[in-house]
C-alpha cells in the first residue's frame, strides 16, 4: 500500500481563550490555553484530497475571531489551488470547519449522513446547538447534494486505497475522524474528536458537546485506529506546531513521517 503524505495547514488562532474554554471538570479553568485552526492535505503523487476547508475573513469578523490568512491562499506553498480540488473530507459542518466550502468550487464532498441530518434538522432549533453552524455553509453544503457533489457515509467509509473515515461524533452527532496510511503508519486525524492531546490522553471533555457519551467513547476510537497516541493529531492543539516540522512557509507542518519531538505525557 502506497503511503499518503499528510499536511496540518495553519491558517487562524485564537489566544484570548482560557482552559475553561477547553475542558470541562478542569481545576485551572482561569490559565490562559490558545487554539490554532488547521485545515489538512492529504497527497499522493498527483492526486490531493481536503480534510475540511477553514473559515474566511467575512465569518471571522461576525464572530470576532479573524483569520491569520485566507485558507485557500495558506493551501498555495503546496501548489494547490482551490479549482484544482476534486475531493474533500469534511469532518463537520461547524464554521470553522465547512465554512470554505464555496471556494472551492469543483470539489465533491464526504461526508457523514448524521451530520447533514443534523444541521438540517430539528436540533437546530436550539440556539445554543446551532451556535456553531452557520446557515450559508449548511445551504452550501445542501447545494452540493442538489448537484451530486455530497458521498454520504454511514459509520465507516472508504475513500481511497489508504484512507478511511470513521463516525464518532460527541462534539456534533455527524462527526467523523480520518485514518491515513503513511510513512510512519497509521495516523488520526481526529479533527474535533479530540482538540487536543490533553482531551483524548486524559479523557477530558471539550465543553462543545451534543453526546458525551459518544465523546469519551471517542477518544478511545482515535487511539485504536492509529499506530500510536503521536500519530493521532488533534484538531486544534498548537502543541502540533512543535512536534512535527515546518515544510517551507512557517503556518505549513508534515505530518506522515512523524513527530521530531516526543509527545508529553
Amino acid at each position: 500500500m502506497t503511503p499518503w503524505e499528510v499536511f496540518a495547514v495553519k491558517y487562524a488562532d485564537r489566544n484570548a481563550r482560557t482552559r475553561k474554554d477547553s475542558f470541562l471538570f478542569d481545576d485551572n479553568h482561569d490559565q490562559p490555553h490558545d487554539m490554532d485552526y488547521f485545515i489538512w492535505v492529504l497527497r499522493q503523487r498527483d492526486e490531493i484530497i481536503l480534510v475540511d476547508t477553514g473559515y474566511d475573513q467575512e465569518e471571522g469578523e461576525k464572530r470576532g475571531r479573524p483569520i491569520r490568512q485566507h485558507p485557500a491562499e495558506a493551501l498555495a506553498p503546496l501548489g494547490i489551488t482551490p479549482e484544482s480540488v476534486s475531493t474533500i473530507i469534511v469532518t463537520h459542518l461547524h464554521y470553522d470547519h465547512a465554512g470554505g466550502l464555496r471556494y472551492f468550487p469543483n470539489a465533491t464532498i464526504h461526508l457523514q449522513a448524521a451530520e447533514m441530518a443534523y444541521a438540517t434538522g430539528p436540533c437546530m432549533c436550539h440556539g445554543t446547538l446551532q451556535a456553531p453552524f452557520t446557515a450559508d455553509h449548511i445551504c452550501e453544503a445542501v447545494q452540493r447534494l442538489y448537484s451530486g457533489r455530497v458521498i454520504f457515509h454511514d459509520g465507516e467509509g472508504e475513500i481511497r486505497e489508504g484512507i478511511t473515515v470513521h463516525r464518532t461524533g460527541g462534539h456534533s452527532r455527524g462527526l467523523q475522524v480520518v485514518r491515513v496510511h503513511t510513512e510512519a503508519g497509521w495516523m488520526c486525524l481526529a479533527s474535533d474528536a479530540s482538540h487536543y492531546y490533553e482531551n483524548f490522553m486524559t479523557a477530558k471533555p471539550f465543553p462543545i458537546v451534543v453526546d458525551l457519551s459518544d465523546m469519551l467513547d471517542g477518544f478511545k476510537t482515535i487511539r485504536r485506529l492509529a499506530s500510536s497516541d503521536d500519530l493521532v493529531i488533534p484538531g486544534h492543539d498548537p502543541l502540533v506546531r512543535e512536534l512535527f516540522p515546518a515544510y517551507g512557509p512557517d503556518h505549513v507542518f508534515r505530518l506522515d513521517r512523524g513527530p521530531v519531538k516526543v509527545l508529553p505525557s
